[in-house]
């Protein structure tokens, strides 16, 4: 019976991305984000990400706090509609790179780094980016449970790639065995960190402890690999803004892999405050 829901699923889907295939990119995306919202506010996310909102933002009215969470929604739609045209997200140049300057060096000297990001404006932009930038780049994703949809997402993420070099491997045990392999390649990694690990250590965010993956930090002490965080965005004319942010470096021995974890959300708290909105609320963060 689960395999048959799967196939129905996935034939659902596929009529879903070949509508968007032939629709004008502009015209699609509008049509996703309006599903998104209009179905979005029927699901249990949608209370999640109230409660979550109301966590960050305690002092934000009703009405502001569901306006967030319905353009939360609407940037959501517009993201998985991007994924499935990603290639002709790239050929109308929608993507701009700011601080260019501050990775420089890896891209023409071929080095090393961790990259971090979160899950605001569109995360799916930010592997392809790095790889036609220059950079052998490789990122996790985390496995869809309809093995047919999972295959076909996967799928999309690989052509957007340009090199050969660069690669996409699910969240879990083979991810960590392909990232160190990576590593050990010469390849640099790409991480979205804002998510809840069950299986991380506690740290502060936005004033509460919540498990959180610091796993990188001690692969970047380790390789002596720069971490540089990449601030994401929407801005006008519906581009994408990347910023490349100053590299940081985890060698100093007085501050332990929590400290620095902790240095890092205060980073990414001010990009959630500044644009609330583009952030993914919908995942289980402070419970």
């Amino acid at each position: 019976m689960k395999k048959i829901i799967y196939i129905l699923e996935y034939i659902g889907i596929i009529l879903i991305y070949l509508l968007f295939k032939i629709l004008p990119l502009n015209f699609a995306i509008n049509f996703s984000s309006f599903l998104f919202v209009a179905f979005g506010k029927l699901s249990r996310s949608n209370k999640i990400a109230i409660n979550n909102c109301k966590y960050v933002f305690p002092n934000l009215s009703e009405y502001e706090i569901k306006n967030i969470i319905k353009t939360s929604w609407k940037n959501l739609g517009i993201t998985i509609c991007e994924l499935l045209r990603i290639n002709d997200v790239f050929k109308k140049n929608k993507i701009k790179y700011k601080n260019l300057e501050n990775i420089e060096d890896f891209v023409t000297n071929k080095k090393q780094a961790i990259f971090i990001s979160i899950h605001q404006s569109n995360w799916e932009v930010l592997v392809p980016s790095l790889d036609r930038i220059g950079i052998n780049i490789g990122g996790i994703y985390r496995h869809i449970n309809n093995l047919f949809i999972d295959k076909l997402i996967l799928k999309i993420r690989r052509n957007s790639l340009v090199s050969k070099n660069s690669f996409y491997t699910p969240k879990g045990k083979k991810s960590a065995k392909d990232i160190l392999n990576a590593i050990n390649n010469c390849s640099s990694i790409v991480l979205l960190i804002d998510q809840k690990d069950s299986s991380g250590e506690e740290v502060m965010f936005f004033n509460k402890k919540v498990k959180t993956q610091i796993g990188f930090l001690k692969i970047a002490r380790k390789h002596k690999l720069p971490i540089i965080p990449i601030q994401n965005k929407r801005v006008n004319n519906g581009n994408i803004e990347l910023t490349f942010l100053e590299p940081i470096y985890h060698d100093d021995t007085k501050i332990n892999d929590t400290q620095m974890m902790e240095k890092i959300h205060n980073k990414i708290e001010d990009w959630i405050k500044s644009e609330p909105a583009q952030w993914f609320w919908q995942h289980k963060r402070f419970s």
